[in-house]
């Protein structure tokens, strides 16, 4: 299982589901829904459902859904899912102990958790896909004056 937003789908997040593939035979990968983006993050540019469709459409991904509104608690996925792999990505903040932790708590000492690599290019988030079209736009602008 691979979990996150997925806004501006871009090479940094096929590296991620590739990785996570390779990893076991069935990849599901969890959207993050709406409400939980703008809680957490900010607000998506691209809503859930067009997340949802970009993600289906990766080779490495078999099956994925839209996570839960964070009224409802995050763990309540996995009986659904029931991954023996949760893999997180390299930049995602999650502590991988906090989650074994739960895990074990909520009787899923069988699941193991595991951090994926980064991929090695320069443009692998969606922050610094922003920046450096924010970098290219204002310097096209400073030519123009």
């Amino acid at each position: 299982m691979a979990v996150g937003v997925f806004d501006l789908l871009h090479a940094g997040h096929l590296h991620y589901m590739e990785q996570a593939k390779a990893l076991g035979d069935h990849l599901t990968v969890v959207v993050a829904h709406d409400d939980t983006v703008r809680m957490r993050k900010h607000e998506p540019v691209t809503g859930q459902d067009l997340r949802l469709r970009m993600v289906q459409g990766l080779k490495p991904v078999d099956s994925a859904v839209i996570g839960n509104s964070p009224d409802v608690p995050i763990f309540d996925i996995l009986p659904v899912i029931s991954p023996d792999i949760i893999a997180l990505g390299y930049d995602q903040e999650h502590a991988e102990d906090r989650i074994r932790a739960k895990l074990i708590e909520l009787g899923y000492d069988n699941i193991e958790v595991t951090r994926v690599e980064g991929l090695s290019e320069d443009l692998d988030g969606t922050r610094k896909i922003i920046a450096r079209i924010l970098e290219r736009a204002q310097s096209k602008n400073g030519d123009e004056d």
